[in-house]
Formats: structure tokens, sequence, C-alpha cells
């Protein structure tokens, strides 16, 4: 593969940037009392960041999922006008400004059968070198008001009376926190604003705070549901499962248990788990997978998504054991069951004509997937006569 020009100046303007890696979860941890700092924390430069954790990524292969999320990518970018290119890049800038990503694009100019291909592929090379060195030249006022948001966030954590953070978060603090979230525009609460986040929880596992950490969680839990429910239109006539999702998606998490084991099972008052269910699944469609494929934004919110979608699984299940489950009286043998194997053979059928006909490893694969197979461990579960 030949280094071109504008390839190797690309890198050189890459090691310069702070590269994040090691994306925390969304779970919490033990009880913590710490104390306020005198400063919460500042973006961290290159040298805090170990060096380990910022080329980690770069020394192993791609995947070929990665290389899909990169040639998309580059594709676009090759469409877009000269003038579109900053607000794509800044949008995408943790895939655009990767090593990895004009590495790939070396590799594609290589594989390139025509001229005109090449020098379109080393104009875009060129033309984001000069896009990134722009946005970093602008970066610094723009992380500043980011870190002064996140900040806000952080000390509507601290107990008023002592300023100090008591971890498990009291009930009235993490309502204090959705409070000053809800006060910030959606258009700040970008890429910017979770990368600051991440660089924050990065530095603050390094320094053994562990509570800071637990606080910082809870900010993107708080987040994905606050951004979620704005992306959301549930219209003027909201289905139960629709009023029963808005209302898990601006609660604390760790009481979605509760709440769905009271609102999850069958009877006239009560909502099928099913139907919840459906609710999620058009959300992740018509929200996260029209995010930035690859992008923070759209990890966090799957993420978040994903543990609902536990969570209610967790509920349903509860539910089984309580009140039954439906497909527990129609799975067996006799004249008016269906087989165990003839239900499993349908869902084969569908798994291989619907779910492998998807593009390999997306979300919507993984996602349906991942409802299948839940569906074949219940299936399987099923107690036979």
């Amino acid at each position: 593969m030949i280094l071109r020009h504008e390839t190797i100046s690309a890198l050189m303007l890459l090691v310069s940037l702070p590269l994040i890696s090691g994306f925390a979860g969304l779970s919490t941890t033990r009880p913590l009392r710490i104390s306020t700092p005198t400063t919460l924390h500042s973006t961290p430069t290159p040298d805090d960041i170990p060096s380990q954790s910022r080329l980690e990524g770069n020394r192993r292969e791609p995947t070929i999922a990665e290389i899909s999320i990169i040639d998309d990518m580059i594709t676009k970018l090759l469409a877009a006008p000269s003038h579109e290119l900053p607000r794509v890049v800044s949008k995408a800038i943790r895939v655009v400004s990767s090593p990895r990503f004009f590495l790939r694009i070396a590799e594609r100019t290589d594989m390139a059968t025509s001229d005109a291909e090449k020098d379109k592929l080393s104009e875009l090379a060129g033309n984001l070198v000069s896009t990134l060195e722009a946005v970093v030249s602008t970066t610094e006022k723009v992380l500043d008001d980011t870190a002064l948001d996140v900040e806000n966030i952080v000390k509507a954590a601290a107990e008023p009376l002592s300023g100090e953070f008591l971890v498990p978060l009291l009930p009235e603090r993490i309502a204090s926190m959705r409070e000053v979230m809800d006060k910030i525009e959606s258009p700040r609460l970008d890429e910017g604003f979770l990368t600051t986040i991440d660089s924050w929880m990065n530095k603050s596992g390094q320094d053994g705070m562990d509570g800071m950490v637990v606080i910082l969680q809870k900010v993107l839990q708080i987040y994905a549901g606050t951004v979620i429910t704005r992306a959301r239109n549930t219209g003027d006539a909201p289905s139960p499962a629709a009023v029963l999702f808005e209302e898990l998606l601006n609660m604390d998490t760790d009481n979605w248990d509760f709440q769905l084991r009271n609102k999850i099972g069958e009877g006239d008052e009560l909502l099928s788990s099913e139907a919840l269910m459906a609710e999620i699944q058009r959300t992740i469609e018509s929200v996260v997978l029209g995010l930035e494929n690859g992008s923070m934004a759209q990890r966090v919110q799957a993420e978040y998504l994903r543990e609902l979608i536990t969570a209610v699984r967790g509920a349903a299940e509860y539910g089984y054991g309580q009140l039954g489950f439906s497909a527990a009286e129609k799975i067996g043998e006799g004249d008016e069951l269906l087989s165990s194997e003839a239900l499993m053979a349908e869902i084969q059928r569908t798994i291989e004509s619907v779910v492998l006909g998807l593009e390999n490893g997306s979300m919507a694969q993984r996602v349906q997937a991942e409802y299948l197979r839940e569906l074949i461990t219940r299936v399987e579960a099923m107690p036979q006569e």
C-alpha cells in the first residue's frame, strides 16, 4: 500500500488529537462517598492519556463491520460538496479522525481502477486534512462550553449542604441532574458532549475516583432518556405502550424493574411485554438507526435501549412465573397443541429468509437476531406434555 502525501499529512495531524478509547458502560458500582473537587475536570490533553489507550485500537486489524462503516463514510464524503465537509466531519469526528480512516482511503486509492477515482480519493484526503485542521483550531471554545454543561450536571449531583457526592445518588440528586439536562438545547447534546463525558470517565478511572465514574454513567443514562424522548413522535393519541415507554425514559433506570413488574403482565389493567417491545423496536428503527453510523450518540442510545430490553424481558420472565405464559398453553402434544419442533422450524426459516438477508453486522441484524434468539430460548424452555 502506498501512503500518499495527503495520507501522511493526515496521520501527522491525527497523532496530535486526543483519541479517547475505552467507553464505559451504563452499570452501577459500590456505595461510596467522595468529596467535591475544586475543579471537577478539564478536558485531558494528549499527555494525560496513556499511550496504550491512544494506540490500542490501531494495533489490531479492523473487523469487516468496522471496514464497512469506514467505507460507508468515505462514500458519503465523496458525494458531499466541499462546503458540507465541516458539518459531516463534525457529526462523525470519531470515525473520520481515526488514522485507520485515512489508511482505508489509501487502500481504496490503490484498489481504484480509474485515474478519475484515484484523483477523487486523493482530493478527499487533502480536503479532510484541511477540514480537520479547521476543526482543531476552533474546537477549544466549543469544548469549554461543552465542559461547562457537563460540569453543571455533575454539580447538581452534589449534596447541597455538604457539597459531597453520595453514591449511589439519592433520588433528589438525580432529579436535579435531570432538570439541568432538560435546560440544555438539543444541538448542544452532541458528540462533543459525549466525548467530554467519556474523557472525564477515563480520567476519573485513572485517578481511582470510582464514585465520579458512577455519577458520569448516570449522566449518560439521563442523556439517553432525554434525547430519545425528544426525538420520538408519539402523535396526539399515544398508545398505552408509548405512554409507559415515555415514563421509563424519564425515570431513573434503577426504578425500571419495579415499574415494569407493576405494569407488565396479563390482565385488563396490565400491558403485554410484546406491546412494549414493539414500541422500543420502533424507536430503535426510527431514532437510533437514523443516527450517524458508529457515532457515540448511536452507541450510547443503543446501549441504553438494550438495557431497557433486558429489563422488559426480566419483567416478562417474572410474569411467566407469577401469571403463566401464553405459549405454554399452546406448545405440547395433542390435537389442539403445536409441537415445539414445528415452531422452531418456522423461526429458523425466518432467520434464513429475513435476518440473514440484512446487511452483515448491521444493528438491525443484531437486534432482530437477538430477539429471535430469545424466542428460541423461550420455546426450548417450554414444558412438554
